[in-house]
C-alpha cells in the first residue's frame, strides 16, 4: 500500500513484467513505468527468439514490445506506461509522429517517449495537439526542459513528462539533482502542465 506521506511517486524503468510484478510485491505498490526497445531484448521472448538461430526481425522486436507492455500496463493500474519510439539522429518529426501514433494505441495509460531533438520537439508539439501524452527523455539541461515547456504548452497535467538523465551527469562531474531543482524552480512560474520524472538515477 502507498504510504500517505510519499511526496513523490515511484516509477520502475524495465521491460520485464516478473520484475513489476516482484518490485510491487516488495514495495506493495508502484506509479508508473518506463520502458524503451533495449530493455524489450533482454526480456525471455525475445531471447528465445535468438536462441533459436534465427534472425530476430524487427517486426519481431515490435511485436514483442507490444506483448509485454499490455502485460506491464495492467500491473500499474491507472499509473503511466512510458513506450519509447526508436529514434536517431537522422529521424524525422514525421516519422516519430506516425510511430508515436501507432504505440499509443497499444494501451490505455500510454505515454510515447521522444528525444529531446529538434525533430523530436516537432513531434511532440503534433501530437500533444493530437490528444497523445509524452514523456521527453535525454534531458541533460535548463534549456532542453524550457524547450519541453515552450512545445508542449496547452497539455493537460499528468500528459507531460520531462525526463532528466541524472546519472550522466554525475558521471561526467556535474550535479544531476541540481539541474533537478533548477528545472522544478522553472515550472513552478508556468502552468504546471509538465512532472518532471528523474531518470537514469
Amino acid at each position: 500500500m502507498r504510504p500517505n506521506n510519499l511526496k513523490t511517486r515511484i516509477f520502475l524503468d524495465g521491460g520485464i513484467p516478473e520484475e513489476t510484478k516482484e518490485v510491487i510485491k516488495l514495495l506493495g505498490f508502484l506509479d508508473g513505468q518506463t520502458t524503451n526497445p533495449t530493455l524489450i531484448t533482454k526480456h525471455p521472448s525475445f531471447l528465445a527468439c535468438q536462441e533459436k538461430g534465427e534472425k530476430c526481425t524487427e517486426s519481431d522486436s515490435w511485436k514483442y514490445y507490444k506483448e509485454i507492455v499490455s502485460e506491464i500496463s495492467p500491473l500499474v493500474k491507472d499509473g503511466p506506461v512510458s513506450i519509447e519510439v526508436y529514434a536517431d539522429e537522422t529521424t524525422k518529426a514525421e516519422e516519430m509522429i506516425s510511430k508515436g501514433q501507432e504505440l499509443f494505441q497499444w494501451i490505455p495509460n500510454a505515454h510515447i517517449k521522444l528525444p529531446i531533438t529538434t525533430e523530436g520537439l516537432k513531434a511532440a508539439e503534433i501530437l500533444v495537439g493530437k490528444g497523445i501524452r509524452v514523456n521527453m527523455t535525454l534531458c541533460f539541461s535548463q534549456e532542453q526542459a524550457a524547450a519541453v515547456f515552450a512545445a508542449t504548452k496547452g497539455a493537460k497535467k499528468g500528459d507531460v513528462f520531462v525526463s532528466p538523465f541524472v546519472g550522466r551527469l554525475d558521471d561526467r562531474g556535474e550535479n544531476g539533482m541540481s539541474l533537478i531543482e533548477n528545472i522544478i524552480k522553472m515550472y513552478k512560474e508556468g502552468d504546471g502542465h509538465i512532472e518532471v520524472l528523474v531518470a537514469r538515477v
